[in-house]
């Protein structure tokens, strides 16, 4: 096959197929997690006294489920899509590919059964026993090593920046998740974690921050990378400045952890070099940003009309913001008023519901009107999510960032005497309307989320029907 370009039929895009209607599944039930648990934050007695329910046993399945089931699977998706795509050549492993699929499933089923009967090991983005943390070290490697040799394969002499960012996503994952993973385990399901004190702070977000900036970061900018511009039909901006961004993000983002332990234990000149570091990560992230959305020159006008390419392209804006946002509070002086209230939520979701959500979502769209060869069974219904997930995206954030910079004020107020004006309960009765406000933001989420399952099915099932397979033929 060596020098000829496969026909589609050779791809191995089946497993792509699995992957894509996954994620949106996940994504339906991480939006209905999310939400219950954001309803209880507002009315504490939905949790009904019931252990299982509760919102610190529900709260890390929430996470979990966004990040690594939704998130996970539209990256294996995509990654497995644009590799094949850019490199002109089946996957190295039809085997090691479907591996993945079940492998990583199985991560998620043990997600569900052990959060609810609180087994966990209490690390941010990091909650899962060890037995499974080896689990997904073998299929994150299987992963990765499917795809490096995919590349190895290629029919094409140039390797397409977007599979630059998987790699380095596959790369610094790899070694982020094995070294802040490493544990003593004393039994199936609880292990102690082979550092103490503020070096397990440390390491931890050394690792909390980088799964942000390479699992939801990195491996997010190749699918923008690949898909902007297929959505588009228009070459990237600068092909240049890509690689730029490329280079770094690598090399910048990894000294970023230290900025969430500002005012702890951490010695002082880390959670400096963190904040130093993350203000001069704004100028490749918004040159990312920039070229993104730049790739439409030429052809604004087809975001009248193609609502799949406005998910892409709005999910770039609050990239941006998100990459302004984050350094901003990392500044000692602003840190001092956001740390530990729900503006962090309010950044977090500006990023997860913004900028990963939607670009995931515009990407997941067009894969499914290619493998399944056909458009979506409702272009409205694409119209109507991209506006209600933008709704109700807008409402979360903003009800966090009153509520937080609220609480950062309420917290500090002082009378003349110096005694705290409020306290800790009137600054939680005082977060009500706001939770409420974050939580009807969650529904609209959540039922753009629906449409899109329906709309999915509904296109699948068209696609198989005897009338579109003889259309094919």
């Amino acid at each position: 096959m060596s020098g000829t370009r496969p026909d589609e039929q050779e791809y191995h895009f089946d497993v792509v197929k699995w992957f894509a209607v996954a994620a949106v599944i996940y994504l339906v039930v991480g939006a209905l997690v999310g939400d219950f648990i954001a309803w209880e934050l507002a009315f504490p007695a939905l949790n009904f006294d019931n252990q299982y329910l509760s919102f610190g046993r529900i709260r890390p399945l929430h996470t979990n489920a966004v990040i690594f089931a939704f998130g996970g699977c539209t990256l294996f998706a995509t990654g497995y899509y644009i590799v094949q795509r850019t490199c002109q050549v089946p996957l190295w492993s039809t085997k090691m590919a479907w591996f993945t699929f079940w492998g990583w499933n199985a991560v998620i089923v043990g997600a569900v059964i052990t959060f609810p009967l609180g087994l966990t090991q209490g690390k941010e983005y990091a909650e899962l026993i060890w037995p499974l943390d080896i689990l997904i070290a073998v299929v994150w490697l299987a992963f990765m090593g499917n795809f490096v040799m995919t590349i190895v394969n290629r029919n094409v002499s140039h390797i397409y920046v977007a599979n630059w960012f998987f790699l380095g996503m596959m790369v610094m994952i790899t070694y982020l998740h094995v070294v802040n993973s490493l544990a003593i385990p004393v039994d199936l399901t609880h292990s102690y974690s082979i550092y103490s004190g503020v070096h397990d702070a440390m390491i931890q977000w050394w690792w909390g921050h980088n799964a942000v900036g390479f699992f939801l970061t990195a491996g997010f900018l190749g699918i923008m990378y690949y898909f902007v511009p297929k959505q588009a039909d228009r070459p990237v901006f600068s092909y240049r400045l890509s690689v730029l961004h490329f280079w770094a993000l690598m090399f910048g983002y990894v000294w970023l952890g230290a900025h969430h332990l500002q005012y702890t234990a951490l010695p002082d000149w880390a959670g400096s070099l963190g904040a130093a570091v993350s203000l001069a990560m704004i100028i490749p992230s918004w040159g990312g940003a920039i070229n993104g959305v730049m790739t439409l020159s030429g052809a604004w006008n087809k975001l009248r009309d193609d609502y799949v390419l406005r998910f892409l392209i709005v999910s770039l804006a609050f990239y941006a913001m998100s990459t302004f946002e984050g350094p901003v509070m990392s500044i000692k002086t602003v840190n001092a008023l956001s740390h530990y209230t729900d503006w962090t939520i309010g950044h977090v979701h500006s990023g997860a519901l913004g900028w990963v959500a939607m670009v995931s979502i515009g990407a997941i769209y067009h894969i499914v009107t290619k493998l399944w060869h056909r458009e979506m069974y409702s272009v409205s219904l694409v119209n109507t999510h991209f506006w209600i997930h933008t709704i109700g995206t807008i409402i979360y954030i903003c009800a966090m960032w009153v509520s937080g910079i609220m609480q950062g004020l309420m917290w500090r107020a002082t009378d003349e005497y110096g005694n705290l004006v409020y306290t800790f309960a009137e600054s939680v009765s005082a977060m009500h309307p706001y939770y409420v406000l974050r939580s009807v933001g969650g529904v609209l989420v959540l039922i753009g989320a629906l449409m899109m399952l329906y709309n999915v099915v509904q296109t699948i099932r068209g696609a198989k029907s005897p009338v579109a397979q003889a259309a094919r033929v």
